[in-house]
């Protein structure tokens, strides 16, 4: 009798412990296959993904224009009240000037100081408008708007003359944006290939002259891939092609250093770091459906300071304005080019030195 009760007593005790083995088994399974590193770096991508939501929306959600330059080409009578008009709308969406003459804001207008210039015709109850479509067409359309509204005030009109067109392939102007694009991805990509590839080794003083020599071999490729799809294969950019070829070579060189660099120092979370500046900060600020002049104030400050909106600018300035002004975002984008490959070699000899140090270390001979 005894031994009937103890052996129901231990099926009862077998099964009242299975649920319990059996949870113990899936919180064990669920920290072997989630670790806390894999918890941490999810975080990570969440808070990304939220930037990069951010960064997008707000740049993009509400463009207003903000002090853009444009001229007035009026009769002495009219022209300081004209201005003056102009400059006093709420919230400074122009910045007018008095310009003498129609030759004066054409050429200042292709020199980029001028946006674009209101004519006032003293015989016609029309005046018109000179813009430039190749400098942004967003910038056109909130000119022409803010001049619209300015000229129905005083019951006249304005009609639209564009100075500097764009090409017939460059539809709304967005192919310099997604070429520069292309070279950035490209380039960060490659680079972060060299770090997180199959077999592939900390970074050592040697290895990373090599890797940097690898990246500036494909930046050439790159540069000259890029420019011929939208040139003769597409037909989206014509003419200019060593120049753009010669930009693009440095834009994809000075994203593939920086991604170097952040791995240098930072590992595989520099390639997180690589994202946030080139593609969650560096794409809405860089002019490309709407220019900096229509941006807040955040990306509108950083748009010039990062390679995008430098690189944007440039093929814009190459393509349409003879080069015009391009000095500048030359040298923003060559110093991140000097700056990651100084960075990414600098962090080899440190990690090369704390390998040699560990080795030391934990070596028998060494420590006797």
């Amino acid at each position: 009798m005894s031994t009937t009760g103890g052996k129901a007593d231990a099926k009862v005790e077998g099964e009242s412990k299975t649920p319990a083995a059996s949870q113990l088994t899936l919180r064990g399974e669920f920290k072997d296959a989630v670790s806390s590193r894999t918890v941490i770096m999810v975080v990570g991508v969440l808070l990304l993904q939220l930037g990069f939501i951010l960064s997008y929306v707000g740049a993009f959600h509400s463009p207003k224009p903000v002090r853009i330059p444009v001229g007035v080409v009026a009769p002495a009578a009219v022209g300081p009240k004209l201005t003056h008009g102009i400059n006093s709308i709420h919230g400074r969406p122009l910045e007018a000037r008095q310009v003498s003459g129609v030759t004066v804001a054409r050429h200042q207008i292709e020199a980029l100081t001028l946006t674009a210039a209101l004519v006032v015709n003293p015989t016609s109850r029309t005046d018109t408008l000179l813009v430039a479509s190749a400098g942004g067409t967003s910038l056109v359309s909130a000119v022409q708007a803010v001049t619209t509204a300015v000229e129905a005030n005083v019951h006249r009109s304005v009609q639209l003359v564009d100075v500097v067109p764009l090409q017939k392939g460059d539809g709304h102007g967005l192919t310099g944006f997604y070429l520069v694009f292309g070279w950035i991805v490209g380039g960060y990509l490659c680079a972060a290939l060299f770090g997180i590839s199959s077999g592939a080794k900390p970074a050592t003083f040697r290895r990373s002259i090599i890797r940097l020599l690898a990246l500036l071999l494909y930046s050439v490729a790159s540069g000259l891939g890029g420019v011929i799809v939208v040139g003769p294969i597409l037909g989206a950019l014509t003419g200019h092609f060593v120049a753009l070829w010669c930009l693009g070579t440095l834009i994809v060189f000075t994203a593939g250093a920086v991604t170097l660099a952040f791995q240098g120092l930072f590992g595989i979370l520099g390639i997180a770091l690589t994202v946030l500046l080139f593609v969650v900060l560096g794409n809405p600020s860089a002019g490309g459906a709407y220019q900096a002049g229509l941006l807040p104030p955040f990306w509108r400050a950083i748009s010039s300071g990062l390679p995008n909106g430098a690189g944007v600018d440039s093929v814009r300035r190459i393509v349409y304005f003879g080069a015009e002004g391009i000095s500048g975002h030359l040298f923003v984008i060559g110093l991140y080019a000097l700056g990651g490959t100084i960075v990414t070699l600098l962090a080899s000899l440190r990690n090369e030195r704390k390998t040699v140090r560990a080795a030391l270390i934990n070596t028998p001979q060494a420590v006797a």
